[in-house]
């Protein structure tokens, strides 16, 4: 039966981790009616539909032949798994006109053609937020800005998911995706794992951890704020952009001596980075120079 004009379209969601939760509860909150749930684990699956307000079907992935058949179907699960859900999948009986979109990062909907192949429409849609709790998540989800590509009617249908979460889609070509999947990593995972090795740092100061997370947050707030309205040449302060060279010589000192050799590999990287940053904002480029050799040295 056709839709009637404005009614939701029906949504299928597999896999119930962080992001297949958000998304549940955040379609659910917007009227997409949420026919089905799919986990490999009868308790996901009733832990997520308690934070839904409306029925739902809960199904094993072990019993997905008995999946029926809804407008959309979100596969949500880890990248690895995403072949065998695939496989399952195309073995069903798909209504024509069916749309199904995965939201990996690195994949494109190449990774779904077997279902294309089946009748389906295929896509991909991957928001560039950091989930880190399904029920708070939710929120997060307004202003992002999501990845979206595929066929044409699958394209369309991630769009318009986009816009009813109060986000803005962009698309890029299938080929590149791993690499966009590895900025978006670089520009959260990247730096929760830097702001953990400053932490490291500052408890060889004698700081707890707590106290040092607690200390350099403002820090990295400052940061954030200062990338909303400058360029990273722009934004970018201290050591390096001032070309202090007896304060990295002295940096460099106190990290060997502390034998803290992820945290001086990883401040020699990105020194040279920062660097190159300072010298488009006008840092003497001999300067410069002698700041490079130490940091290679």
């Amino acid at each position: 039966m056709p839709k009637l004009p404005n009614q939701k379209s029906t949504i299928t969601i597999i896999g119930l981790g962080r992001l297949g939760t958000a998304l549940a509860i955040a379609l659910s909150q917007k009227q997409y009616p949420i026919a089905t749930l799919v986990s490999r684990r009868r308790r996901t699956l009733e832990r997520a539909a308690r934070l839904l307000d409306t029925d739902v079907r809960l199904l094993v992935a072990k019993d997905i032949k008995r999946l029926q058949s809804s407008d959309i179907t979100l596969i949500t699960t880890p990248d690895d798994q995403l072949p065998q859900v695939v496989r399952n999948l195309s073995k069903l009986k798909s209504t024509a006109g069916s749309i199904a979109l995965h939201t990996s990062g690195a994949l494109s909907s190449q990774a779904l053609s077997p279902l294309g192949d089946q009748g389906w429409h295929v896509g991909s849609v991957h928001p560039l937020i950091s989930v880190s709790g399904s029920e708070a998540a939710t929120s997060a989800f307004k202003g992002a800005f999501w990845c979206v590509e595929g066929d044409r009617k699958a394209l369309t249908a991630a769009r318009q998911l986009v816009r009813d979460l109060n986000g803005q889609s962009f698309s890029i070509k299938a080929e590149v995706k791993p690499l966009y999947h590895a900025a978006a990593v670089m520009s959260s995972g990247g730096v929760t794992a830097l702001f953990d090795v400053a932490t490291d740092m500052l408890s060889k100061c004698g700081l707890t951890k707590r106290d040092a997370r607690r200390i350099l947050l403002p820090l990295l707030r400052s940061t954030v704020e200062n990338l909303t309205s400058r360029s990273p040449a722009e934004a970018l302060t201290g050591t390096f952009s001032r070309g202090d060279i007896g304060t990295v010589e002295r940096h460099l000192a106190a990290l060997s001596k502390s034998h803290l050799g992820m945290a001086e590999s990883v401040y020699r990287l990105l020194g040279l980075k920062s660097l190159n940053l300072a010298e488009e904002n006008g840092l003497d480029p001999l300067i410069s120079k002698r700041i490079q050799r130490l940091l290679k040295d």
